[in-house]
């Protein structure tokens, strides 16, 4: 899948806006093409995107929702409402939550197009700029729930790459390093889940050896996320990392040959 094509310069920006216990991340390549991979559980997306979008911005290329859970999809019918969507992609099993019906609903009254990611899809954002999908993947036999169902992408600009977890567990994290192997190496790491120990092992985290890893979640949350087990594994292979809950919303820019973290502070 294209989006547009046009010449390329400047950087890649890549932004885990902090929207609380969730997900939601905004991806604009050089020549201004956009994508937001989920939505956080509410309207808080809405206040961070108006801070990495001018205000005149109203349209994006395209909305991401990596599975059903609703402190991922939950913002999603709040950004369709107010944002110019050219089309959705969904892991295409239907969700049976009272966010998964809203989304489903607005997506309708919108008139997105939607689309089914499957692993080897590739979403061309810029020359050199490039969203693979790596899972799901047909082949799998694993259980089907929200979770492991889970839309897996690596943003690939140049020399550099964000390996972008969702909420997929350590089984389809063994799943990745035995499909992909040494292609897994990323930069930049979206843990998986939050931070919880249900993601992020010690297998998967020496495969992708990131340079850093990102956790996204709310500060104090009840589910106690991240897990300490998870920052134990990350401090012995040497990862460092950033909490949303800690320093709110990060940026990082690429040229293709270098990452640099542009907002990575309150």
């Amino acid at each position: 899948m294209e989006v547009v094509r046009q010449t390329p310069g400047g950087d890649l920006s890549v932004s885990f806006l902090d929207v609380g216990q969730g997900d939601a991340i905004f991806i604009e390549a050089p020549n201004g093409n956009q994508i937001l991979i989920d939505g956080g559980f509410g309207r808080q997306v809405l206040r961070e995107l108006g801070g990495v979008m001018p205000f005149y911005d109203r349209s994006l290329d395209l909305v991401i929702a990596t599975h059903s859970d609703t402190d991922h999809l939950g913002g999603l019918p709040f950004v369709l409402e107010r944002f110019a969507v050219s089309s959705v992609m969904t892991n295409g099993e239907p969700g049976d939550n009272e966010a998964s019906v809203s989304f489903a609903e607005a997506v309708r009254a919108e008139k997105v197009p939607e689309l089914t990611a499957r692993a080897g899809v590739k979403v061309e954002l810029d020359r050199g700029v490039e969203l693979t999908i790596l899972y799901p993947d047909r082949k799998t036999d694993l259980d089907v729930d929200s979770n492991t169902m889970s839309i897996v992408a690596l943003l690939r600009y140049g020399e550099t790459e964000f390996l972008l977890t969702g909420d997929a567990p350590a089984a389809v994290e063994d799943q990745l390093v035995q499909t992909y192997t040494a292609n897994l190496r990323a930069e930049v790491l979206k843990l998986g889940h939050h931070g919880s120990d249900t993601s992020s092992s010690d297998y998967f985290l020496a495969a992708t050896k990131p340079d850093l890893a990102i956790i996204s979640a709310g500060r104090d949350n009840r589910y106690g996320h991240p897990h300490q087990v998870v920052l134990d594994r990350l401090d012995r292979l040497s990862i460092p990392y950033f909490s949303t809950a800690d320093v709110g919303t990060i940026t990082f820019q690429s040229d293709g040959y270098t990452v640099t973290c542009v907002e990575c502070s309150r």
